[in-house]
Parts: C-alpha cells; structure tokens; sequence
C-alpha cells in the first residue's frame, strides 16, 4: 500500500505540472565526465559537463540532521528534507538560511544548501537549462535516466546518453521509502509556498521530464550544481 501511495501521488502531482516547453530543441553533442571531493566526509562523486553546466553524476550522500538512507541502496545516496537541502540551519551559508517547512522565505542566489563548498542546489531554472541542453524536457527523461534499475526494464530504463544516471530512488516519507524502481524526485531550491517547494521528477512511465511542487517535508534526492 504505501508503494501504490508514492506511485499514485508523486505521478499525478508531476502529471498536473509538466515543464512546458516542447523537446524541439537541438541536444548538444556532447559531454565531459570527470570527479569531485566533497571535502566534508572524503567521498568522491563523478560529475558530468553538459552545456555550460557542470553536474553532479551521483546522488549526494553527505549524512547531517534530517537526511534518510535505505539499508543496503547506498547506490541511492541520502534522502533530504527541503529545509536539510537548503541548510535552513545556515550551517554552510547564509543564502537557504531559514528556508524550512511552513515558513516563506526569500533565499539570495545561488543557494549552497547541503552540497559541497563550490557547488549549490539548482534553481528550475538551471534544471530546465539542462532539460534544454539534453533536447527538451519531452525526451529528457529518456536521455538522464540510468539504463538498468527502473520498473518495466525494456521500456522503463533510459538511455543514459549524457552520463547523468538519473536512479529511480523513490522518495522517503512519514518513516516509509516508496516508489523505489518507479520514479526520481530531485529538490530544486525554488519555493513555491510556505509548505511546498517545486521538484523535477522523472518516472519509468515516460520518456519526460516533471517540473511539480511538493511537500516541504518529503524526503527526495539531492543533485548539486557546480557554481
């Protein structure tokens, strides 16, 4: 039951609120991996140069106060509140500071949040930069998403062209992990009101991407940004 929630739920929500632009742009032709240190706890991540941006190639796993892990799926990374992603505690920087569940805030630009020195949580914009660079938000699920992992193996998994490997982690909630094979959720650092925060979602359903707001206090992945 609690799967069938998340499924039924985080879909709908992304379905009411698709990126809005119409996959007609040209994808760049091409990418550059390489690693970064996150200096904090030693752990080293890949990263992927797509466009002018460059990406973190993981999910971020920095273990702080209200961030969840599954037993045995370290390949996941951590689950993060929007107050834990956007360091409402101001333990990093001052930019998220007091950006946290039933509180509207007014965060300065680029928001570290709970990633690494020199990097930081992307805003929707800079999540439909990326769309843009992959070739529109129609497809660029199809092209983020890892190529095993996801429900519906032969239709469900994507083709990875960019090196993003995009995992369908699922979402954490109420002391429940959900919808594991099924979807991706990914915080942005853009609010929408004082109890929700928009998300970019990715689902083995579709070849799209979801631009989608969601409750403040739900658990999803952390992808950081390079400054």
């Amino acid at each position: 039951m609690a799967l069938m929630r998340f499924l039924m739920i985080g879909f709908v929500a992304a379905v009411l609120v698709a990126c809005g632009d119409d996959g007609s742009s040209n994808p760049v032709s091409n990418f550059n991996v390489g690693s970064m240190v996150d200096e904090r706890d030693g752990q080293i991540y890949k990263t992927v140069k797509i466009g002018d941006q460059v990406w973190m190639a993981e999910n971020l796993n920095y273990e702080t106060e209200n961030s969840f892990s599954q037993p045995n799926r370290a390949k996941y990374g951590r689950y993060y509140l929007w107050s834990t992603a956007m360091d409402s505690a101001g333990m990093w920087s001052m930019n998220g500071k007091d950006c946290g569940n039933e509180i509207e805030c007014s965060p300065a630009y680029p928001v570290r949040g709970v990633c690494p020195e020199g990097w930081h949580l992307p805003d929707t914009t800079e999540w439909k930069t990326l769309f843009t660079a992959v070739g529109g938000s129609s497809t660029a699920g199809k092209m983020l998403k890892s190529t095993s992992g996801w429900c519906n193996s032969g239709s469900g998994n994507g083709t990875d062209d960019y090196s993003f490997a995009a995992l369908p982690a699922g979402e954490y909630f109420g002391g429940y992990y959900g919808s594991e094979c099924a979807n991706a959720y990914f915080w942005s650092s853009t609010e929408f009101t004082s109890s929700r925060a928009y998300s970019i979602g990715l689902s083995f359903e579709t070849g799209g991407v979801y631009l989608y707001n969601a409750l403040k206090y739900e658990g999803y992945s952390v992808r950081c940004l390079k400054d």
